[in-house]
């Protein structure tokens, strides 16, 4: 089994969880092989699902999304701080300055809060 890498090694690779890759499977984003009972991927087949999953079109794990507008964006040399107004909730994020100007946060843009454990991620 040395040419395939079980399930668990694939969730490492790309930092996701074991439930994640299962879901993925379910919907039809990733296929497995089963081998005595175990999910394994062809470790050839790893490259292209990572560059799959590279740049703007990366899956996260997270599953609290809200997606709403920058209602206000402060800033100064080093941080910023976002608030969104995500339907009935206010969420307010503390980020780098520089990923807030990549990231084009201005009042009104739209954004998504993506919540995980106690880190708030804003992405567009």
């Amino acid at each position: 089994m040395s040419d395939y890498l079980r399930i668990g090694d694939v969730a490492k690779a790309l930092g996701v969880s074991v439930d994640t890759l299962r879901r993925w499977e379910a919907d039809g984003k990733i296929e497995f092989e089963r081998q005595k009972n175990q999910r394994v991927l062809e470790a050839s087949k790893l490259p292209a699902l990572i560059g799959s999953l590279s740049g703007a079109t990366k899956t996260s794990s997270a599953r609290n999304r809200m997606t709403g507008t920058v209602v206000s964006v402060k800033r100064d040399t080093v941080m910023a701080q976002v608030e969104l107004a995500c339907g009935d909730y206010r969420i307010v994020s503390l980020m780098s300055r520089e990923a807030a100007d990549e990231l084009g946060l201005e009042p009104g843009v739209e954004a998504t809060a993506i919540v995980k454990a106690t880190n708030v991620i804003v992405e567009r």
